[in-house]
């Protein structure tokens, strides 16, 4: 086996569109039973950002009206069909315990089953990830309901009571708006600054080529400042998109800009001492980079991988694909997870171009 990509999302998709394009041997592994349920099973109001019209992925256009805003289900049954489409190879419920260099090559182990290859691309992106909780969210009171933004799903999830949401990037803003509508709710975190334009409305037209462009072309990590956004990006979230501040203020948000500290007698705690009395938390909080199924030396001080473009820095034949900010602040994106990988596809074939030439010298 020429090439292994870990992942069916967008990412992995994108990458096997690719290495066919460019005769390459490979084979896609992803846990889940379908392609797509990953996207299943995020909440049942979650929506994307960017309209359908800029949503398809290389080859294969994203259907329906050019101006929606896909759903959730919308963009898992397109991730789906584009699989089935291409006929890419992928080996569905198909979880990967561990990947190591072996003789030269990757060993990626499936059970009791052990698949070598010649490179490994882990489109696993800013989603194949483990949910970043407070050491201390074991301490509140098990009255509470805790839910990580992973798990939530809709308001009927929560217990009667108020809410606190603690996080307040665009997913803390969005889920935080709509249990507002029948839960006292409390949002909680730092400003992450908001989008000039609502998806939808008068004049995107206009915005989302230039923002588009700018997201992709302009906003790399050839920049000084982009790279400064990546960092804020990655670790902290992105600004708000749908929901504004406007929107909570109107909906009876409270909003709180100081963190939560700690708990207090099974309550939690601000940084300013205010105890917060709640039947509910949910966890906007993100995800942590969990790379230890690894067995290389791939990570830096920051938990991210040491990479350029998706080629490891100092591992040969390993990949990356979907990261947040791989290349651009369009990297994460449907619209720019193409170009990604793209590339990464064809370091791939120029790597197996100069192993023949090797052998046959």
């Amino acid at each position: 086996m020429n090439t292994i990509v870990i992942g069916a999302g967008q990412a992995g998709l994108s990458t096997g569109y690719h290495l066919r394009k460019l005769g390459q041997s490979f084979v896609i592994l992803d846990g889940n039973a379908r392609v797509g349920d990953q996207w299943r099973a995020q909440w049942d109001t979650l929506r994307l950002f960017t309209p359908a019209k800029y949503d398809g992925l290389p080859g294969l256009p994203f259907p329906g009206e050019r101006w929606n805003y896909p759903g959730k289900d919308e963009v898992a049954d397109y991730l789906e069909s584009y699989a089935a489409h291409f006929d890419l190879p992928i080996r569905s419920s198909t979880r990967v315990d561990t990947l190591e260099r072996v003789d030269g090559r990757w060993a990626v182990d499936v059970g009791s089953e052990r698949i070598l290859a010649d490179n490994v691309v882990v489109a696993t992106g800013t989603f194949g990830r483990t949910p970043s909780l407070p050491d201390f969210a074991v301490d509140l009171d098990p009255a509470i309901r805790q839910l990580h933004s992973s798990e939530y799903r809709r308001p009927g999830q929560l217990k009667r009571g108020p809410v606190l949401v603690v996080g307040a990037s665009h997913s803390g803003c969005d889920i935080a708006y709509e249990v507002a509508e029948t839960h006292k709710t409390v949002l909680c975190g730092r400003d992450p600054g908001q989008l000039p334009i609502r998806p939808g409305q008068r004049g995107q037209g206009l915005f989302w080529p230039v923002f588009l462009f700018v997201g992709r072309h302009l906003v790399t990590r050839r920049s000084p400042i982009a790279r400064a956004a990546m960092e804020e990006l990655r670790f902290h979230g992105g600004p708000m998109i749908r929901v504004k501040r406007a929107d909570l203020l109107a909906r009876g948000v409270e909003r709180v800009h100081d963190r939560v500290t700690g708990v207090q007698d099974g309550l939690p705690v601000l940084g300013d001492g205010r105890v917060l009395e709640v039947a509910n938390v949910i966890w906007a909080t993100g995800f942590r980079q969990v790379f230890d199924w690894i067995k290389a030396p791939v990570t830096g001080e920051d938990g991210w991988p040491r990479e350029l473009r998706g080629v490891a820095a100092d591992v040969p034949g390993l990949y990356f694909c979907g990261l947040s900010f791989q290349y651009a602040f369009a990297s994460m994106t449907l619209p720019g997870v193409g170009r990604d990988a793209a590339y990464v596809a064809n370091r791939i074939a120029a790597r197996s171009r100069a192993d023949r030439s090797l052998a046959a010298a």
